[in-house]
């Protein structure tokens, strides 16, 4: 049913409900209907709090140019040649007869805005924070204060593997951040950003804390949020709801090239060990202990003994490195550096790297079935650095091949001597890889290092290790291929 009442009546209808309500349920005190919830954030206090320590920072970049005109009107060397040649005349405003001078261009340098960014400032006396992408390849850097007070900022120093650089502007008595404490940091809690999105200065964006530990392949896990992040923002502060930098916004996720709900951004702490060294040497030194690893996968670990998939497989091992020294062979698989416990290979590359050069430390290894401990030196070195290619000399007249893996399609031979010598393995090599080893991924040219946790060193011993296995269940076979190891599974057929 429709009806309608006009306002002044529903207004007394309503307060005498009310009162026949008090009247006969009595006078109840009020009770407020939020009282379990939390009101969202005023970010104001902190704006005004943090806001004053965040920069603008604009680079600027020298381009070669090749000279133009000597600034007397004449016309390009390209147009006066077109004339001369078709019209057998100079051109129009350059009446110099004969053939075209040959004068050398010379290069002229231009300045050409390069970026926008973002930063912060650490000290005092003017040492900023940001990203290494952001001042990367400037000739000039340029940093704006919140009081539209420009300076020329000195690089102290830059590390593309962490992303972080430190600049230096020659003032004093300036306001600084705090930094916070990324162990209190907490999944769901609510941060800020403050930054020149598109140039735009000091746009304050807020979200929350989406992930702590999100690996992304980088060196360091970075702190995920939904902080709206966009091009400009990079290098400034992502801010905890006590007004402490907590981390440096440095990526977003993006399919568009602009903000889609993700963004990442470096925690402080790992930032702070990396601007000290900065500003004490202008360079970082890190750990390197010399090996390529890889992940273990679910069936390899439970093939192998090891139970979880967890550890850094190692695949190779440069030639006179630290992990050499110490005795580290393709095929181990690291699960622990000191007392940190290996979970991925990037905890062991992290691990490894935040290690100073020429500390002692152990690794805990998983070889053959069995759990050992390796006494290594970390050293220092270049992060690109990759083993030498070795292949193996094929020259040689090999060993009759054996057919003792037929069941498993593999026919293997011993390695020669300059085999083994190039290599440095022994092994056997695959001759030819059909059925359940073709389907494990195994193929001609493969040298073969063990067999279901049994290292083999000749056809002898393949054969031995064969015949120890159980055909009923996969087989782990430890294989190098040109400078890898890796583990494949060799099925039984069905």
């Amino acid at each position: 049913m429709m009806f309608k009442v006009e306002g002044h009546k529903l207004r007394s209808y309503l307060f005498a409900f009310g009162l026949a309500c008090t009247a006969a349920v009595g006078f109840l005190p009020a009770t407020p209907v939020i009282a379990q919830t939390r009101g969202l954030p005023d970010f104001a206090d902190l704006v005004e709090q943090v806001g004053p320590a965040v920069v603008g920072i604009r680079t600027v970049e020298k381009v070669s140019t090749r000279g133009g005109g000597s600034g007397s009107g004449e016309m390009d060397e390209e147009m006066q040649e077109f004339f001369r040649r078709f019209f057998g005349q100079p051109a129009p405003g350059n009446p110099r007869p004969g053939p075209r001078p040959n004068r050398p261009q010379q290069p002229q340098e231009e300045e050409r805005p390069r970026g926008v960014g973002s930063g912060f400032i650490l000290t005092a006396d003017g040492y900023v924070m940001t990203n290494a992408h952001v001042i990367e390849d400037a000739s000039e850097i340029i940093v704006t204060l919140t009081d539209k007070r420009e300076f020329k900022a000195k690089l102290i120093g830059a590390d593309k593997r962490s992303d972080v650089a430190v600049v230096k502007i020659e003032a004093t008595g300036l306001p600084v951040v705090k930094v916070g404490d990324i162990s209190k940091l907490r999944v769901g809690e609510w941060v800020m950003a403050i930054g020149s999105p598109f140039g735009l200065e000091n746009t304050v964006t807020a979200g929350i804390v989406s992930a702590k530990q999100r690996d992304t392949g980088e060196l360091v896990p970075l702190i995920q949020t939904d902080v709206a992040i966009n091009p400009g923002n990079s290098g400034g502060p992502l801010i905890n709801l006590r007004g402490e930098v907590v981390g440096i916004n440095s990526q977003i996720y993006s399919r568009s090239g602009g903000y889609m709900g993700i963004s990442f951004s470096i925690p402080i702490d790992e930032a702070i060990r990396v601007s000290d060294q900065l500003r004490a040497t202008g360079r970082v030194s890190r750990g390197l202990i010399g090996v390529a690893i890889g992940s273990v996968s679910k069936d390899v670990a439970e093939s192998i003994g090891l139970g979880k998939a967890r550890g850094a497989l190692v695949s190779s091992v440069v030639p006179g490195s630290a992990a050499d020294k110490a005795g580290v062979r393709e095929g181990d698989i690291i699960t622990k550096y000191g007392d940190k416990v290996i979970e991925t290979p990037s905890d062991l590359s992290r691990s490894v790297a935040s290690t100073k050069p020429g500390v002692k430390s152990t690794l805990t290894v998983f070889r053959n079935g069995s759990t050992r401990e390796l006494s290594i030196t970390v050293a220092e070195g270049d992060p690109e650095a990759k083993p030498s290619k070795r292949q193996p000399d094929r020259e040689e007249p090999q060993a009759k091949p054996s057919a003792a893996g037929k069941s498993l399609g593999l026919a293997v031979s011993d390695l020669t001597d300059a085999q083994k010598k190039e290599l440095k393995v022994r092994g056997v090599r695959i001759d030819a890889a059909s059925d359940a080893a073709a389907r494990a991924g195994l193929r001609e040219g493969d040298v073969i290092l063990s067999i279901g946790n049994i290292e083999v060193s000749s056809v002898k011993e393949f054969e031995a290790a064969i015949a120890k296995a159980d055909k009923s269940k996969a087989l782990s076979v430890l294989f190098r291929r040109g400078e890898w190891a890796q583990y494949a599974l060799i099925r039984p057929s069905r």
